[in-house]
């Protein structure tokens, strides 16, 4: 436990919460990621998500790749791409032919988020698959948050002479 603030505090690291929206099934869920932001533009993003409300019962573990396209003052915009392991708990159930308790999830999709240290998040996502979509809505907290503000720290700003507060 005690290397978690210290991975925070030397690196941009965020762990977040979501509740999830299938349209097609209809089922809800929740979701858990650990967001790691090597650079302001592109995120590596493990998380796990649970269907657990609704006709549809699953969880999936995986690996997304952010990529911010936009960057505002107060919002950015971002795509997705989302490969992961899939565990469909009740697909016995389907009236799908072939349905199977293990599969593989592909998705893409697009987000909005705040920039500063507490993230409000909305994501649409299309599953390659299945041929379905859902949407993320959550939260995401940044250890260590930059003192500018933003939420990122900016090692640059340092060797330019100007002192970041976060390092202070």
């Amino acid at each position: 436990m005690l290397s978690l603030p210290f991975l925070g505090s030397s690196q941009n690291i965020g762990v977040g919460a979501s509740a999830l929206y299938n349209i097609q099934s209809e089922s809800f869920g929740a979701g858990a990621h650990v967001s790691i932001f090597p650079n302001n533009t592109l995120s590596y993003v493990p998380q796990f998500s649970y269907y657990f409300i609704g006709p549809v019962s699953e969880w999936t573990a995986g690996l997304s790749l952010e990529l911010k396209i936009l960057r505002g003052n107060t919002f950015d915009f971002y795509l997705l791409a989302h490969g992961g392991y899939n565990r469909w708990t009740n697909s016995e159930n389907s009236a799908l032919s072939g349905a199977s308790p293990s599969n593989w999830n592909a998705e893409a999709g697009a987000g909005i988020t705040t920039n500063k240290c507490l993230r409000p998040f909305l994501e649409y996502r299309y599953n390659v698959k299945f041929q379905e979509t859902h949407f993320q809505l959550g939260l995401l907290y940044i250890f260590g948050c930059g003192g500018d503000g933003n939420g990122y720290r900016n090692t640059n700003r340092m060797r330019k002479g100007v002192v970041c507060p976060a390092y202070n």
